[in-house]
């Protein structure tokens, strides 16, 4: 029986094992390294487990970075981090020093890419660190990877088979010695092997790996991968099932939420001008830039694209935070200007509404901020949009200097929807008793928006700052009535 029974298991585990190899094969990452060899600069494509401290790599769009990086040139890079951070807005990266970084927030730093990170735009050159288990995400998988605490399902198991053992160091001497007092001691002892050999749970091991390989068979047929057969049980006996939010809950996109006019409504106008900003930059576009073009639809793009040719463009910076395009208007230009709200706002001289011109006064400016934070509030990320009419027939070449006496038409809202398949999943894990809690990297406001939208109840959301100024007994006690970690 024990045979059979740890057959059984090693199977199960083995074909689990391979399978999980096997998708792992499929996947192969490589990177273009420089590196000097004999007095000799080299540049090949190597397979990312040969990277070494010091090797100089490239980065570009789509790139996965393959370890902890110092950037020494960067041109508008922008890194998604979300896998380590859980913020699903791309992080800006350039060449210059940073200071006043903790480790703490290290991520936060601005002149440093880490391994598993993915580029979003832009290019940038940047040299090798540390590589492998020594890297930021190398550091957090060996921590996941220690080993298992037991299971309550593997204390059940052990507990039930140390009872039974008591009972047989109990009952075996117990029966023999009662027997063998009172009739033969010959059949006192076989009566004490077989009472021995009844208490023994023999079958028990096999009956338990039988069922959860059952269970392992039916979880493979919907395109699960049981690694553990333990973990089914596991699985079936959770109460609290602690999710992150960013590309779990949410789909780890950018989509336009709202585009709004300087007074809070809806705006087709707003759109539509974003969209000439969008449409006609001539460099990498950005996923806001994809966000925008996408809400506006392909016949509003191809209106555009006949109506509006392309004078000239001022790029994007970390710098000014904004990008702007000069296209065709009539017998003028129009600068259309799209970017961070703090930064456009500080290049205009007046508000539009409803076809109306505005002196941008401190009234207007307020209640601007008002919006803006309203919107900020619900964990959206703002932009602003901004226009200029240049009527000069021989004016074709613009600089960052024309960026000047513009006018505030609207906002634009960006979010990281719920998936449609969440709320569905939340309620459902409800229904069998199991209370969902959110563990994000994310924002208080952002994880309060989201969460509200797919069914949890938020309550008080507490921050990693709050948990990390408790005791262990006051950390225990807040998780029970907390839901939303943030």
């Amino acid at each position: 029986m024990i045979f059979v029974s740890v057959s059984l298991r090693f199977w199960q585990e083995y074909r689990s094992s391979r399978a999980a190899e096997a998708l792992k094969a499929m996947v192969t990452t490589t990177v273009a390294a420089t590196r000097k060899i004999n007095n000799t600069v080299v540049t090949a494509e190597i397979p990312i487990e040969q990277l070494l401290p010091g090797d100089v790599v490239q980065l570009a769009a789509g790139d996965m970075i393959p370890a902890d990086v110092r950037i020494i040139r960067a041109k508008d890079l922008q890194v998604n981090q979300s896998m380590l951070s859980g913020e699903s807005m791309p992080a800006e990266k350039s060449a210059e020093p940073s200071s006043g970084i903790d480790v703490d927030r290290l991520l936060e730093a601005e002149n440093i890419g880490f391994m598993g990170t993915s580029v979003v735009s832009g290019s940038g050159t940047a040299v090798a660190v540390h590589t492998g288990k020594r890297t930021y995400f190398g550091a957090m998988t060996a921590q996941l990877a220690s080993k298992r605490p037991e299971t309550s399902f593997d204390v059940g198991v052990r507990s039930v088979s140390y009872l039974l053992i008591k009972f047989m160091l109990i009952m075996v001497p117990a029966v023999f010695i009662i027997n063998g007092l009172t009739k033969d001691w010959s059949q006192a002892l076989l009566f004490g092997v077989a009472t021995a050999v009844g208490l023994t749970p023999e079958m028990l091991p096999l009956i338990v790996t039988a069922n959860l390989a059952k269970g392992a068979l039916h979880m493979s047929r919907k395109k699960v991968i049981v690694k553990q057969i333990n973990a089914i049980q596991n699985f079936g006996a959770m109460d609290v099932l602690c999710t992150d939010k960013t590309g779990t809950l949410t789909e780890d996109r950018i989509v336009l939420g709202e585009h709004l006019d300087t007074a809070g409504r809806k705006s087709e106008d707003v759109l539509r001008l974003a969209a000439v900003n969008s449409v006609n930059q001539t460099g990498l576009r950005s996923l806001l830039d994809d966000a925008v073009i996408e809400a506006a639809g392909p016949e509003v793009i191809e209106e555009i694209s006949r109506l509006h040719g392309l004078v000239d463009e001022i790029p994007f910076d970390f710098k000014r935070r904004r990008l702007s395009v000069v296209v065709d208007h009539g017998d003028a230009d129009l600068i259309v200007t799209k970017g961070a709200v703090e930064e456009l706002l500080s290049v205009c001289e007046s508000v539009e509404l409803d076809g109306v011109t505005h002196q941008l006064t401190p009234g207007w400016l307020a209640r601007v901020d008002r919006l803006v934070a309203e919107l900020n509030g619900q964990g959206k990320r703002v932009l602003a949009v901004a226009t200029r009419v240049v009527v000069d027939e021989q004016r074709r070449e613009y600089s960052t200097a024309d960026e000047e006496g513009m006018t505030l038409v609207g906002l634009l809202a960006f979010l990281d929807p719920p998936k449609e398949s969440a709320a569905g999943a939340i309620e459902a894990l409800a229904s069998h008793g199991v209370a969902v809690k959110v563990v994000t990297g994310d924002n208080e406001l952002v994880a309060e928006t989201v969460c509200g939208k797919v069914g949890i109840d938020v309550g008080t959301v507490v921050s990693g700052a709050e948990i990390e100024a408790l005791s262990d007994d006051a950390l225990d006690e807040l998780v029970q009535r907390t839901t939303v970690f943030a």
